[in-house]
């Protein structure tokens, strides 16, 4: 399955883990299909001594955020997980209620399954306070105590540098609706923190192929569960 990769350009000018785990991703996972997605990004092989040269693909920079709970959120809070993450602000005028409203197509499917998270970004701390992104999230319909969907916080030079990690990307633009002009992509991350997936947040089409990949991407990770086991 491959993915559809839209350049920046183009989306700006749009606007550890146990049995019960592995039980909750084949829960998921049964009609997958055996194939695996691809990884966004530049991979390299490296040597490694005694052994063949592997593979090592790009993964997503170090990071420390906290959600609209005070939760601190890193790498290793999302490692093990499979996460799809997006790029908004509270106030945004422009794409944001489109994307968030095709987003929350897929976290309804997903919100019961602790192995599936949704991280949105906001790319306007300075508004975006802890108390407006708790607010957002409850106008959202996704304010409970289990929800997955973290919407999370740090410096704006932070958020920018994390959205081009995620083969995205957020500027300020005086003329963008808003005062910042951000593209509307979806990324589908693994287990390991690599980018396995991107997606138009506000093409349906690219929401419908998203739910029809993440089962395949669990899958992946049921298996890669079941082979690090023996």
């Amino acid at each position: 399955m491959l993915l559809k990769f839209l350049p920046l350009a183009t989306l700006l000018a749009l606007a550890s883990c146990g049995a019960d785990d592995t039980a909750s991703f084949g829960a998921d996972s049964q009609a997958a299909s055996t194939s695996t997605l691809p990884y966004i990004g530049n991979s390299e092989r490296q040597a490694v001594p005694g052994h063949d040269s592997v593979t090592v693909h790009a993964t997503v920079p170090a990071f420390r955020l906290h959600d609209q709970d005070g939760r601190l959120v890193t790498n290793q809070t999302l490692a093990g997980k499979v996460y799809i993450t997006d790029f908004f602000f509270a106030t945004c005028p422009g794409i944001c209620p489109k994307m968030q409203s095709e987003l929350l197509k897929v976290y309804k499917q997903y919100a019961a399954n602790p192995n599936v998270v949704f991280v949105s970004h906001t790319i306007d701390p300075e508004h975006d306070s802890l108390p407006v992104l708790r607010d957002y999230a409850r106008r959202l319909g996704v304010a409970t105590p289990t929800s997955t969907w973290r919407f999370v916080r740090a410096s704006r030079d932070t958020a920018y540098a994390l959205a081009k990690a995620y083969f995205t990307g957020a500027m300020p633009d005086a003329q963008a609706p808003g005062g910042i002009a951000h593209a509307g992509t979806f990324a589908l991350v693994d287990d390991q923190g690599h980018v396995r997936g991107l997606y138009d947040g506000l093409n349906p089409q690219e929401t419908t192929k998203l739910l029809e990949e993440l089962p395949v991407l669990l899958a992946e990770v049921k298996a890669r569960r079941s082979t690090a086991a023996l």
